[in-house]
């Protein structure tokens, strides 16, 4: 019975998911119908909450506007969901950062995570190590003239 549940779900899974974590900000596009139109929507806040797993995986994402708080749940997986992009790495030591409906203003700061690879930052990586391999080879055909010079002197 349990394969079956998990051979159905494994369909309805997304694949192209980054991954991200409680304390992230991250910006979720979502799919909205206004009377017979749809377009896509973008929702930008920091994630306080992670939970549930397959299908049923949700993530709450909080955001302040015009001062108030709104927090909205999101189901990872869901047809609605367009894509979700990582906009800051974010440093918390806690699994639910429900202290920030609390706080206000810079209060509500968290720390970036240093030293971590942003999704938009992965192709100028992969496309600067081919860029800097051409010139190498340049630079060694002018060391063994150089190593031949003294070589000629001796």
């Amino acid at each position: 019975m349990n394969n079956i549940i998990k051979e159905l779900e494994s369909t309805l899974l997304k694949t192209d998911l980054p991954k991200f974590n409680v304390g992230d900000t991250v910006k979720v596009f979502v799919k909205i119908r206004e009377g017979g139109k749809e377009r896509t929507q973008g929702y930008e806040g920091v994630i306080i909450k992670h939970g549930g797993h397959g299908v049923s995986e949700t993530i709450t994402v909080r955001r302040v506007f015009q001062g108030i708080g709104i927090e909205r749940v999101f189901l990872v997986h869901s047809p609605r969901v367009e894509k979700i992009t990582i906009i800051r790495h974010g440093h918390v030591r806690r699994a639910k950062l429900y202290y920030l409906r609390e706080r206000t203003g810079k209060a509500t700061r968290i720390k970036e995570k240093v030293g971590v690879r942003r999704d938009a930052a992965k192709e100028p990586v992969a496309a600067a190590p081919a860029k800097a391999a051409a010139p190498a080879p340049e630079a060694k055909a002018a060391e063994p003239a150089a190593a031949e010079a003294p070589a000629a002197e001796a």
